[in-house]
């Protein structure tokens, strides 16, 4: 069963097919949110929990692929899963390229659908908890002053502290204050574990400046 903030949105224009795949997603535990267009599907609200759609390739308008395209150029990361009509071997390779979850003829076998469904929605809930990691760590990121982020960089360089003061031409005890901040900070124990959360978002030892890192 799904919880009550996991959202399935359907996009599809045909309104019988909407209604019974949205009865469905229902009766599954999910939120069953339906669109007939594109454009609807695109300028809705934003939703924060763990969701998927359940897309349409051939939409009157802008068509499925389209959808997908458009959600890959706003980086989005919604997991999509694709209904057609007709079997289209070109069509079904350029979706599942993009990242679609699946691929299914109509009329959808329900039970092939629902486990569709329970693994785009297992795949968003750990993309939103690694994002949430990673945006945790930024934020930390930014309580660091620009001296404390330069001792960081050579900290997960390898560097000594006696080195690190030659580099940064400080005295070794400032550099095991500022150390010492950066751990406290940023929330770790130990520099293995300083530089896999710095690794998760893009810093190695050569480094970005504390400037660009703040960009």
């Amino acid at each position: 069963m799904g919880a009550a903030s996991e959202t399935v949105f359907v996009l599809e224009d045909d309104p019988s097919v909407r209604k019974a795949l949205l009865r469905l997603v229902r009766s599954a535990g999910y939120v069953g949110v339906g669109f007939s267009s594109a454009e609807d599907f695109l300028n809705r609200e934003p939703c924060e929990g763990p969701a998927c759609v359940v897309l349409d390739v051939k939409l009157s308008g802008q068509d499925g692929l389209d959808v997908q395209d458009t959600l890959r150029n706003q980086g989005a990361d919604l997991p999509i899963i694709f209904l057609t009509g007709c079997s289209d071997i070109a069509t079904c390779a350029r979706a599942i390229k993009n990242g679609a979850i699946d691929y299914f003829p109509k009329p959808v076998d329900d039970e092939k659908l629902m486990a569709a469904i329970k693994t785009a929605i297992s795949k968003h809930k750990l993309s939103l908890r690694d994002s949430k990691c990673e945006n945790d760590i930024r934020n930390h990121l930014h309580q660091l002053t620009p001296r404390e982020f330069e001792v960081m960089v050579n900290v997960i360089a390898g560097s000594l502290n006696k080195q690190t003061a030659q580099a940064l031409h400080i005295a070794e005890k400032t550099v095991k204050v500022h150390r010492s901040h950066v751990m406290e900070k940023l929330k770790v124990e130990s520099v293995p574990e300083l530089v896999r959360i710095c690794a998760r978002v893009g810093i190695e030892p050569a480094g970005r400046s504390w400037e660009k890192m703040l960009a």
